[in-house]
Formats: structure tokens, sequence, C-alpha cells
């Protein structure tokens, strides 16, 4: 009888929990960078911090070391750098959060339940959710940390006096907001949640419970409130509360990745298993865990895409909320955990091959692009224009920001890096190149389409030739970029490289490198 409750819960033993850790890894082993969003630009930073004051980048980009929370991947790089290059280090550390999330989220999960309970699984693919697939890198290293942290706090709350946990949290708050200021926001939601939960649990009243939980968190402001006492704090740019479309878009973009129907399908079922878990009296959720997925849960409603210079701030509260629900529920009996355990076994198998499959071919329509790189002088100027997928187009190729990978490995100058005061360290060199000096000139929208902000045609008859010497135009049609000065280099169906010559002075004809990926 003991072996067949053993079978039962083949999901708890250290064996399918090692597994399911390497097999979050899987995604991330190609031999390239991640297809991430962002990573890119990310990775074009990281060259310019561990480069500041040499040439040529030094003469393109200055770096101002100040007090902000958004500094957590940028530091591991810097530590890495004198051993592995720069691209090396940010594939490693990049590589290891997935995995670093699933381990977490076992932690959690057994210091919550005792055990790992059968439904666990169906939380692991959250650890690619939509702020991973945007490359919020900082914020998702501080995501891994704040479930590691909520585990730590409820083991702690469990064996030790509440000065012990206030103690030990005053440095990780430090280090999850150094990582991520919006990290830190969500760990004081989780750790206030849990902490409330485990007071009312021991029968404490309930406005007496709200009060000391929020008394034994108030320590952890200590890092929010030094940097604004420095004066660090981010761009006030906040819109968008309670837009309902929005919110219900970054519902339906939970999972998302590539494909739509099945990216939707994907989040579906997690919502159905979260309704059933709430309505079914064969689950029920620990209030350990379901509080603190309830606070975020409202935080998501409650909060607007923009806040204090951040964005899609409720967008990534919410896979937090989900894998904190998904946590929480456990069964009422042997064959409803061992259906919850198979079912989220297959579903976890299922979305690790289709992130597979999906990277490869990112990665893939990504090498297209940077074919043109080897023809860009090392630390030229480089205007670079890429066609910006809408917001109802699902599928999007990822290149936004691909001109981070030509600054890291050109060390060129070009207009896609982030440089928001109180949000960034980084700052452009040539005010001459305004607007066309940062983060969002590199993105063409279509004018003729509603909301549409910025036209290609505009954009080449206006940037600056002193400070760019080459146009690289991505997701274009060849020779969309029209102006006599513009000479095509290199040539795709959908992309290209020109150069700026001076039409005053006879030159010889240029070769033009073409390719055709039709």
């Amino acid at each position: 009888m003991q072996e067949t409750a053993e079978f039962r819960r083949w999901w708890q033993t250290r064996w399918i929990m090692a597994g399911a850790v390497l097999a979050s890894a899987l995604p991330m082993l190609w031999p390239s960078l991640p297809p991430l969003v962002d990573l890119p630009g990310h990775l074009g930073s990281y060259r310019i911090i561990v480069e500041a004051g040499q040439q040529p980048l030094d003469r393109h980009y200055a770096v101002h070391w100040a007090l902000i929370g958004n500094l957590g991947v940028e530091l591991l790089v810097m530590l890495l750098h004198p051993l592995m290059d720069v691209e090396s280090a940010t594939h490693l550390i990049v590589g290891l959060i997935p995995p670093l999330t699933v381990a977490a989220m076992l932690w959690l999960a057994h210091e919550a339940h005792g055990r790992i309970p059968p439904a666990a699984a169906f939380a692991f693919p959250l650890a690619y959710a939509l702020p991973f697939q945007l490359g919020f890198l900082n914020y998702v290293l501080s995501g891994t940390l704040v479930i590691a942290g909520l585990a730590l706090w409820i083991r702690l709350a469990r064996n030790h006096a509440t000065w012990m946990r206030i103690a030990v949290f005053l440095p990780i708050a430090g280090v999850v907001w150094t990582c991520h200021s919006f990290g830190w926001v969500l760990l004081g939601f989780f750790v206030f949640g849990a902490e409330w939960a485990i007071r009312r649990g021991r029968g404490q009243r309930l406005v007496p419970a709200t009060l000391f939980a929020g008394l034994t968190c108030a320590p952890m402001l200590w890092p929010q409130v030094l940097a604004m006492i420095h004066g660090s704090h981010g761009a006030a740019v906040t819109g968008g509360w309670l837009d309902w479309i929005y919110k219900a878009q970054w519902l339906s973009s939970l999972l998302r990745e590539r494909w739509h129907v099945y990216d939707v399908g994907c989040a579906i079922v997690l919502g159905l298993l979260l309704w059933a878990a709430v309505r079914s009296k064969q689950l029920a959720m620990i209030p350990v865990l379901g509080v603190p997925a309830l606070i975020g849960g409202l935080a998501f409603v409650i909060l607007p895409p923009f806040f204090m210079g951040g964005a899609f701030i409720n967008a990534r509260v919410l896979p937090y909320a989900v894998m904190m629900s998904l946590l929480a529920i456990h069964a009422r009996n042997d064959v409803t955990e061992t259906r919850l355990a198979i079912g989220g076994a297959a579903f976890f198998a299922m979305r690790t091959a289709t992130t597979i499959v999906a990277f490869g071919l990112f990665i893939a329509e990504r090498r297209v692009e940077l074919a043109p790189l080897p023809l860009m002088p090392r630390g030229a100027g480089v205007l670079t224009l890429v066609s910006e997928p809408w917001e109802d187009v699902w599928l999007n190729p990822r290149l936004s920001h691909v001109a981070g990978i030509a600054i890291a490995r050109r060390r060129i100058f070009t207009n896609e890096q982030w440089a928001s005061a109180g949000q960034q360290i980084i700052e452009p060199r040539h005010p001459t190149a305004a607007p066309f000096d940062r983060d969002p000139s590199q993105l063409m929208l279509d004018a003729e389409r509603p909301g549409g902000s910025s036209d290609l045609d505009h954009a080449i008859a206006t940037f600056d030739r002193r400070t760019f010497g080459y146009v690289w135009t991505i997701g274009f049609p060849e020779g969309r970029a029209r102006a006599t000065d513009l000479v095509p280099i290199w040539q795709s169906d959908r992309s290209a490289l020109y150069r700026v010559v001076d039409r005053s002075v006879p030159r010889p004809a240029v070769p033009v490198t073409r390719r055709s990926y039709r």
C-alpha cells in the first residue's frame, strides 16, 4: 500500500523536480542569444558599461553611475566580464533565469504546502511568460528573487520570531530593489499578503493582523526612501488607469510567444484551472499563497500600464499573481491529485517543446537581419529604422532592439538605446542627432494607421548626416529609404544597409551585396 501511495506521488520525487528544473533550461541552450525583444538592447548597454572610458564607445555614450533600481543583470555582467565576454556572460545569466525561477517555485510550493502540490507544473511555463519574452531582464531576475524570498519568509515565519524575518529581509529588500524597483514592490505585495495570512491562521483578528503585517514589512521600505533622498527616481510618466481593453489584452497575452490561437488557448487552460480551484469541491487554495495572489490580481486591475516612467507595469505583475494562484492549489483526494499532476506535466512538456521551436524560428529570422554587421565600420554612426508591428499583430519578429547586437560587436553608435532620466545610467553624446539619438526613435510605425507616430520618409529626410554615416532599415522592402545621398551597400528582400555619401564629391560606384531569402 505504501508503494502505491509513493507511485501516486511521483511528482514529489527529487528526480522529477530536478528534471523539471533542467527541462525549463532547454529553450535557452541555443548557441545564439535568446530571442527576447529587449535583450539585444540590453546587450548593447552592457558593452557600453564594461567599456566605459574606452574608444570608440566613449565617443558615443556617457555612463553616469547612480542609485537606481534597475541594475541587476548589469552588475552580474560586470562581475563576470573578467572571466568571459559580454555576450557569453549575458547568455549565461539570462539562460539561468527560467530554471532558477522553476527551482524557486518548487521551494515556495514545498514551504507553503509541506510538499510539492500536484498542480505546480502548470505554473512552470510562467517562467517564460510575457515579461520574459519581452526581455525585461532586470525585472524577471528580481521576480525570481521575489519567489525565493517569499519561500524564505514562510520558512522563517514557521520557525523563528518576527524580528528575525525583519533582520534577514533588510538586505534582501536592498538586493531586490537594486535588481528592479518594481520587483521590490512585488516583494512587498507578496510578503505582506503571506504575513497577513499567517497571522490570521494563528487566530489574530482582522485589524491587528493587517496592522502588524504592515509594520513587519515596513522596514523593507528603506531602499526606496534612500533613493528618494538622493533624488534618484523615475521620470513621472504615468497613465492608462483602468484601461480595460489593455488589461484584457494582457490577460490573453499571458503566454504570448508566436502562435496566437495556441498561446491564448494555453492561457485559457490556466484560467479554467483557477476557476475550478475556486468553484470545485475537489480543489482548494491555501491562504498563505492565495492571499498574495489576490493582492497581485488587485494590483493588476488597479495599476496603469505606465507608472513613474516604467512601462507595462500591470502586465509585469500578472504572471506572478497567476503563478501564486496555481501554486496555492491543492487537491482533496488522491484521484484528483494524480489527474492534476499528469495534466500539469503534459502542459509543461508541451509549452517547453513549442518554446524551443519558437525560439529556433526567431533566431533564424534574426540571423538574416544581422548579415550586414561586417559591413559596418567599427565605431561608425548607424541610424537604425525598424518596421514595428502593431499591437494587433500577434507575431512580433522581435527586432525592435536588434541594433544592440551591432553595438556589442561593432561598437557603433545607433539610436536604439534607452536614455530615460532615473531609469538608465547611459546617455548618448550626440545631441545634434536628436530626436534620433535614443529609443524609441528606431521604431517606425505606419503613418497611415490610426495612432501612427513616426514615418520612415520623414526620418530619412531629417536625420543628422554628421552623426550617422550609415542607415540600416529593417522590415522594409528594398529601396524603401529614398534619398539622393543614400547608396545601398547591402540588401535583402526586407532589409538594407545604406551608406551616406556627399553627392557634391564624385565617387566610384558602390558594389551592393545582394541576398534573397524568399
